[in-house]
């Protein structure tokens, strides 16, 4: 019998408190019986994850977190860690063993790396101004996003105003729960908003990798502008007086016709 060893490392992902499912990857092509087979786990090279010796599962040799968390589906040569945490990321071996004459002999050896995924809340957009944004003033935002792991790469601010969107990446304050390992994140936007045009503005939390993305709810800003009123009044004042000549000048013209006409007669009527 030759040994059989993984090619690459086997990259398992699981949901934090959820159970995580790590294959031996064992094709066992000469069907050999499961009594004649010894398949234990470890992590790293010293803590004793499951064993199962010669179709009996043993438990005298286990790491103590361990213990009642694992259990080996001999069908699938797949092992089931329950409540899977993040102190349970790491390498795990699988390694099998043959009963042959003398001492056992390995036949079959393969590697997974967990890792443990929770979900991050929704990003959440807040204002730090206090009252109403005011024309070409600045407006303080932040965003923030709690209670996930592991650490995401970035935070990316999306403004739209027009028809055009921009983005724009800050610095991303980053903190961590010495109890639960979770991660809590927070990045912060200083701009001047246009006036007069709808602004939407989003935020984007980038987890990774084959993790995807959260947005957070838009946040649609709409500051009327101070001196709009004022061209309003300056561009139409002109105007209503420009209409108003143009209408009172046929009647003035007009008039001073009549004028003409009556002082024409009466020069007349002295004549004769």
């Amino acid at each position: 019998r030759g040994v059989c060893i993984a090619a690459s490392v086997h990259q398992v992902k699981s949901f934090l408190n959820h159970t995580a499912y790590l294959s031996c990857y064992f094709p066992n092509s000469q069907k050999t019986d499961i009594k004649d087979l010894r398949v234990f786990w470890q992590k790293g090279d010293v803590e004793v994850v499951h064993e199962v010796y010669y179709g009996q599962e043993i438990h005298d040799n286990l790491s103590p977190k361990y213990v009642n968390r694992t259990k080996m589906d001999m069908d699938k040569w797949t092992l089931q860690l329950s409540n899977a945490g993040i102190v349970d990321e790491g390498q795990y071996t699988c390694i099998i063993q043959h009963k042959d004459k003398g001492s056992p002999k390995v036949i079959h050896k393969s590697e997974c790396l967990l890792h443990i995924i929770a979900n991050y809340s929704q990003p959440e957009i807040a204002q730090l101004n206090t009252g109403e944004p005011k024309p070409n003033a600045y407006l303080n935002l932040s965003c923030s996003s709690r209670g996930g792991y592991p650490e995401p790469k970035n935070m990316t601010w999306l403004i739209s105003h027009e028809n055009i969107t921009y983005r724009r990446m800050y610095h991303m304050d980053v903190s961590q729960d010495a109890v639960t390992k979770l991660y809590n994140v927070t990045t912060k936007l200083n701009i001047t908003v246009p006036t007069n045009t709808l602004t939407n503005i989003s935020c984007l939390l980038h987890l990774g990798e084959q993790l995807g993305s959260l947005v957070s709810v838009p946040l649609g800003i709409e500051i009327q502008g101070e001196e709009m009123e004022q061209v309003k009044i300056n561009f139409f004042g002109p105007l209503i007086a420009v209409i108003v000549l143009i209408t009172l000048l046929p009647g003035f013209v007009i008039l001073k016709k009549n004028r003409n006409i009556s002082s024409s007669n009466q020069s007349v009527s002295l004549a004769v």
